[in-house]
């Protein structure tokens, strides 16, 4: 018998239970993994309170995220075998020691990226490639806003993108923030709490603006990010820190420029198993060869789910959280 986080009941972190949990055997196309680490992300956060419905009803393991080792596969398995090292990001079921998971949503893992790196980057650094690659393919030359510049998807959107030839502007919540985003790639980072943003990047770029703004902060953020966008530029909205965008009018995005506005999610760009790989094996390369690092700032045990919970959610936490079985 192994250990896992499960949600029985929706609301904050103290829904989070340790307790014991049998995966059971691997079925049909599934492998099983004992787990070295598992990653914690905002999106674990939307399951717990319902925000996102969870797929399978209640109770449900929290957690999307984790690399490991296939200790047992299913019938029909044919692209992994026993020892395999492997990653993922999935449905639900991470918080765990043990978990079985569809083969075709696990990646082989290169010898080059250890566990904790594995579980700190998929989800977030995966976010980042289809952001800079497909919703917008950033080029040399352009200026990008990210907000909140420190977490853990800002800071490989800002590595990834200085690395592409970008100019990076970067909002952050602290001086010790500014300093770590600054140190990650960012050009330039925006104190909100202290400054006006808009009319900080208007001050940057010569009054040019940007031609994107990735913003995974929500609502705190909105409309105020269209402001810091040139006419025709993209306004990319993938999160929900702060609470969700709310509804309004599409006459907005012609008053502030023709702009452009997409909700995008790393589950609709990796769909099809040619793209989950892909994808994955992108960002395994520009990590193996430098470009981005994979900063893990925080780890907890894995019964600590709880506490990891509330330290992300107080704006506590920087770069990647890991919880370890």
């Amino acid at each position: 018998m192994s250990n896992a986080v499960r949600v029985h009941e929706l609301g904050g972190p103290e829904v989070l239970r340790f307790e014991p949990f049998d995966p059971g055997d691997p079925g049909a196309g599934e492998i099983r993994i004992h787990q070295h680490a598992c990653g914690v992300n905002y999106i674990d956060t939307y399951f717990r309170t319902g925000l996102y419905p969870s797929p399978v009803g209640l109770p449900f393991v929290a957690g999307n995220e984790g690399a490991g080792e296939v200790v047992a596969v299913g019938p029909g398995v044919t692209e992994f075998s026993r020892g395999d090292r492997v990653a993922y990001v999935s449905a639900l079921g991470g918080y765990a020691e043990e978990r079985n998971l569809p083969a075709a949503l696990a990646v082989r893992l290169p010898a080059s990226i250890g566990w904790e790196q594995a579980a700190g980057m998929m989800l977030k650094g995966m976010t980042a490639q289809y952001l800079l690659r497909r919703t917008h393919r950033v080029a040399p030359g352009e200026t990008i806003l990210v907000q909140a510049a420190a977490g853990g998807v800002g800071l490989i959107l800002c590595q990834w993108a200085r690395s592409l030839g970008a100019t990076v502007i970067g909002t952050v919540g602290s001086r010790e923030k500014a300093e770590l985003a600054l140190a990650h790639g960012a050009h330039h980072a925006i104190l909100y709490r202290d400054e006006d943003f808009v009319a900080r990047v208007r001050e940057i770029t010569g009054g040019r603006l940007c031609d994107v703004v990735y913003d995974g902060v929500g609502r705190a953020t909105f409309p105020a990010s269209l402001d810091c966008l040139r006419p025709l530029g993209l306004f990319v909205s993938f999160g929900n820190a702060s609470g969700p965008v709310g509804p309004f009018d599409l006459s907005l995005l012609t008053a502030k420029g023709s702009l452009f506005a997409t909700r995008p999610s790393l589950f609709s760009y990796v769909a099809r198993r040619e793209d989950l790989v892909a994808t994955a094996n992108e960002l395994f390369e520009v990590v193996a060869g430098g470009s981005v690092k994979i900063p893990v700032h925080h780890r907890f045990p894995l019964r600590d789910a709880q506490r990891a919970h509330r330290a992300l959610e107080g704006r506590e936490t920087t770069g990647s959280i890991v919880l370890l079985p």
